[in-house]
């Protein structure tokens, strides 16, 4: 069966029992169902790429997310993900803005930059220079109430002890990604740099940004210095900056994604957390890394 069908539940709400799976593997012709985690998640073998119609018919719109991948090659060499939205729960950038008594306004700017409506690095340099005079400790206190997606340790240390490398690419801040990726366990990460004087931020950002095409080029680079494919490859993220990376991967998963981005991806996960990820390359919850 060259064909995997994936199905997530979130425990927290949504329970994957056998009915469910197997009316899904009955709609689509598949066959030997496999339970990944029971109760959350199990893969359907598939002769043809099942028809998503069919599988939402099957799920009687059951909030359970579902992948289609190919059985070879399903776990990957190289993990390239966002962090904001996706790693981290929230967007960096506009909690660093309520410090500043922006935040209303640098919010409504993030939204149409991840929903793809203004061109990303205008609206960095927008941001960025209504932060202009913000105290650095305004920095630590964000970092403070930052909290790790669920699934996001077990995501990269389990990829990690299977020899992937792992890296965030985020069109955030390094004073935020390197401290997510010392928290999570990202072999690197790649961000943009935020000037300040020592003392309070000056409002600008350096040069050049990193942006959607910089991620796409640094997924690109890791594969080729990693030795790999492109199908071999595994990106992450939720705004319009990352949809040439998804487009690019073997595997993209739009996590939560904005509109522009769930439209457009060819895996989406909407409801499951980081664990999905890792059950979409059959990963079973028995092999997960947890410490």
């Amino acid at each position: 069966m060259p064909h995997v069908l994936t199905l997530v539940a979130d425990r927290q709400s949504t329970c994957l029992t056998d009915a469910m799976i197997r009316r899904v593997a009955d709609a689509t012709h598949g066959r030997d169902p496999v339970v990944l985690s029971s109760g959350e998640a199990a893969d359907i073998h598939c002769l043809e790429p099942p028809d998503p119609i069919a599988i939402q018919q099957a799920l009687e719109n059951a909030p359970v997310d579902w992948i289609v991948t190919r059985a070879r090659g399903r776990r990957k060499g190289l993990l390239v993900a966002d962090m904001d939205s996706t790693i981290v729960t929230s967007e960096t950038l506009d909690e660093l803005a309520a410090h500043a008594g922006v935040k209303p306004a640098i919010e409504a700017i993030t939204w149409q930059s991840m929903n793809g409506e203004i061109d990303f690095a205008e609206a960095l340099r927008a941001r960025v220079a209504m932060l202009r005079g913000l105290n650095l400790d305004a920095l630590e206190k964000t970092w403070a109430r930052t909290e790790l997606m669920p699934g996001a340790r077990e995501l990269v240390a389990t990829m990690r002890a299977h020899h992937a490398l792992t890296a965030l690419v985020s069109g955030g801040f390094t004073f935020f990604t390197g401290r997510v990726a010392d928290a999570v366990g990202f072999d690197a990460h790649y961000a943009n740099v935020l000037m300040d004087d020592g003392r309070a931020l000056t409002g600008s950002v350096a040069e050049p940004i990193l942006d959607r095409d910089a991620k796409q080029a640094t997924l690109t680079r890791l594969a080729g210095e990693r030795g790999l494919k492109m199908t071999a490859t595994l990106a992450i993220g939720d705004g319009a900056n990352d949809l040439a990376m998804l487009a690019s991967a073997g595997l993209g998963i739009a996590y939560h994604a904005k509109p522009i981005v769930a439209r457009e991806a060819r895996a989406r996960i909407d409801h499951g957390n980081l664990r999905a990820v890792l059950f979409a390359q059959g990963y079973p919850a028995s092999a997960f890394v947890t410490d």
